[in-house]
């Protein structure tokens, strides 16, 4: 039987697979989601490099938030992802939600980075 983290990675694996075929060459949103925080990147997958970064454990979004567990804080994360993507010229992503449910933190997320200006 495989483990919870075996799981999660297979899950995802088929996710990146099919947002691979369909993407078209657009630069992918990825998330990562842990108990006590949340974070996103904007990567360029044909160069292998992290364009725009932003995540709960930053020292002014702990200032800011009171904890990086919650919805607040993945809608903060949201909004700023996007306003540094928008300053860099970067309008159109393809999201990924990874091996995680489009549900709670990673829905409002995705909502707030929709909202800032990014198109998924």
């Amino acid at each position: 039987m495989l483990s919870t983290k075996e799981l999660h990675h297979r899950r995802a694996a088929r996710n990146r697979y099919q947002i691979r075929q369909k993407s078209h060459g657009r630069l992918r949103l990825s998330i990562h989601r842990s108990g006590r925080h949340i974070s996103a990147q904007i990567i360029d997958d044909r160069a292998g490099k992290t364009l725009v970064a932003a995540s709960s454990v930053e020292a002014d979004m702990r200032k800011k938030l009171k904890t990086g567990a919650n919805k607040d804080a993945a809608k903060t994360v949201g909004e700023l992802i996007a306003e540094r993507a928008v300053k860099v010229g970067i309008k159109a992503v393809v999201f990924d939600r990874g091996g995680y449910l489009y549900h709670g933190r990673v829905k409002e997320l995705a909502e707030a980075a929709r909202k800032a200006g990014l198109e998924f």
